[in-house]
């Protein structure tokens, strides 16, 4: 699997409308069928960085991702809204989902 963290620092102006700014892209994702996640979060420290936590099945659908039209226009969409240059994480990782964290296992 291919697990991606992007960090974006979004522009004052846009932090409202972020999340507006990038439906489009992220139903696209969504539907692509090597995409296991695609989940905004954001910070509880700084109000205008948005954390993407992503994952695809392998390296054919990151792939396939990457050259989907989505992308571009998700890209574009996105660039005017930006404080700087997005931060990325990507790993290839073994499994194919979450798994649970044993040290707060429910009882």
């Amino acid at each position: 699997m291919i697990f991606i963290v992007v960090k974006f620092d979004v522009r004052d102006e846009y932090v409202d409308s972020w999340m507006a700014r990038t439906a489009a892209f992220t139903a696209a994702t969504r539907a692509e069928p090597g995409n296991l996640w695609f989940d905004w979060s954001r910070s509880v420290e700084n109000a205008s960085e948005f954390v993407l936590v992503e994952a695809f099945r392998d390296a054919d659908a990151g792939a396939a991702h990457v050259n989907a039209p989505h992308f571009q226009e998700g890209l574009d969409a996105m660039r005017p809204a930006l404080k700087s240059t997005p931060r990325i994480v990507s790993r290839d990782v073994e499994g194919d989902g979450w798994s649970e964290m044993g040290e707060l296992e429910h009882r």
